[in-house]
This record gives structure tokens, sequence and C-alpha cells, in this order.
């Protein structure tokens, strides 16, 4: 395993562990202290959990050689592990928000749910403090690494600490605003679910982006016809083709040059613009410059 695969293991790792303590608690305070917004937390971080264990297994794959198999490497595993972070997350935010709305709708009617239990208030803020500081160490990380997984996957931690903001509301409003106070548990849950559901849309749609092989932004075109052409020799490019695999980009061009210089001249122009291409996007990028001679 490469060096930026392994610390990409060791950060999801501490967030699996820090999870599943999370989860045993969560649970434990929603069933003893008869909170049902806790038990909804708990299922959330479940999902964490299963995006922990999802990072850990494609991430190992992502980060092997190419073969004959894959010549242009695994890059791709990564983005579709982050594809099913961001459905899990989006799945989790309609589940909890489906819930939500049953239990407004059960409270109207006058059926309340039980006042919790003080421990429920606890393990909420306990949550929330734990969950802000994973978040913070998975995101910087995942910039640092330039891993959309690991920051996907901090992203699902923020999710959870917001949605354990909105538990903690809900719990302290049934346990201290009396017993028509309950609803706002559920209401905090509708409101949590809703930002749960675009932080899983804004991860799933650059992937499906990715997946059906979509072209760079334009900025970053333009970078590339910019560097190109400083090429001394370079008169013109055109039939530029861009996308991304994984982490790395691939770039396909037409460029044209003087037509009555050599081939080892030429050449030398191609490698020299595939050169100024790595430098600015990485020793990985994938450039393939076809020669044409100008007119």
């Amino acid at each position: 395993m490469q060096p930026r695969e392994k610390q990409i293991f060791k950060v999801t790792l501490t967030g699996t562990v820090t999870n599943a303590v999370l989860i045993v608690l969560k649970f434990l305070a929603g069933f003893l202290g008869r909170s049902s917004a806790m038990v909804a937390d708990a299922v959330h971080s479940l999902s964490d959990f299963v995006s922990d264990v999802i990072v850990l297994v494609f991430v190992k794959i992502s980060g092997k050689p190419t073969d004959r198999s894959h010549e242009y490497g695994h890059g791709k595993f990564e983005t579709l592990a982050t594809l099913i972070i961001g459905v899990i997350l989006f799945g989790a935010g309609v589940g909890l928000g489906v819930e939500g709305v049953i239990k407004v709708m059960a409270s109207l009617r006058g059926d309340l749910p039980p006042r919790p239990a003080m421990i429920a208030l606890v393990i909420a803020l306990i949550s929330i403090v734990v969950k802000e500081w994973l978040y913070r160490y998975t995101i910087r990380w995942g910039r640092t690494l330039n891993s959309k997984a690991v920051s996907a996957n901090a992203w699902h931690h923020r999710s959870d600490a917001i949605s354990s903001v909105g538990t903690l509301a809900g719990i302290a409003g049934a346990m201290f605003l009396g017993d028509k106070m309950r609803i706002l548990d559920p209401i905090a849950a509708i409101v949590v679910s809703i930002f749960i559901i675009k932080s899983g849309y804004d991860i799933i749609k650059p992937c499906i982006d990715e997946l059906l092989e979509a072209s760079l932004p334009e900025s970053q075109q333009k970078r590339i016809l910019d560097l190109v052409k400083s090429v001394d020799g370079i008169r013109s490019v055109h039939k530029l083709r861009t996308r991304r695999i994984g982490n790395n980009i691939a770039v396909d061009l037409h460029a044209q040059m003087d037509g009555s210089q050599s081939l080892r001249s030429a050449h030398d122009k191609a490698t020299s613009a595939e050169r100024l291409l790595k430098r600015e996007f990485g020793h990985d990028t994938i450039v393939n410059i076809h020669m044409e001679p100008s007119e």
C-alpha cells in the first residue's frame, strides 16, 4: 500500500473505531433514556460506520498499481466508494425526515412520546463534541491527501454532528419545556434531515459526473490549453478532451507544430507540454498529445 493509501486507511480507521463506540453509547442512551430521537441518531451514526468500512475496502483497491485489466489505474474505485457514501447519506436523511413527519403527525393527534431521561441528553452532547472533532480531523487529511472519499466521509461526520444538535434540542425541549413541547424532537429531526439530504446530494452529483465521463470544468480546460500553447513551437491546440479518474485527470489533445521540423524536435515539444501539465495537475496525470503539422 502506498503512503497516501496508508494515511487514508489510518484516518478512516480512526473514524470507524470512534463511530463504533458512539453507536453503542447512542443505542444504550436511546433505549435506556426513552428517546426515539437518540435511537434515530444512532441509526445515522451506523450509516457513518458503514461508510467508513466502505472507504477502508475501496481505498485498498484504488491504490493498486495499473495492470492489464486496468491500464488507467483503479482510481474510479475511490469515486465509487464516494458515491456509495453519498447515497447512504441521502438515504439516511430521507429516512430521518420520514420518521420525523410520522412522529409530528402522531404528536398532533395527542400521541406524545415519553419524556427522555438525562442520559440521552448527556450522550447527545458528547456526540456533538466528538463528531465535530472527527470532522475537523478527517477534512484536514482529506484536503491534504486530495481524497474525495475521505472528504466525503468528513462531511458525513459533520452531518452526524448536526443531527446530534437537533437531537439535543429535541431532547432538551421534551425534558424541560413541558409535555406539549415534546413535538420539538421530531420537528428538529425533520430540519436536520434536510441538511443531511443536501450533503448527500452534493457528494453524489460530482461522482455521477465523473463516472459518466464528464469533462473537467471550463476553467481547468482553459488552464490546460494555456499551458500547452505556452510551449515554444506549439502553434495551436484543438480537439481537447478531458476527464477525471479518481484523484487524477486524463488529457487528450491535438497540437499543431511546424511540419518541416524533425520528429525528434516535435516529440521534445510534446514532452515539454506533458511535463507542464503533470507539474500543474499531478505526476499521475495521463497525457496523450497527438502531433499535427500546421498549414
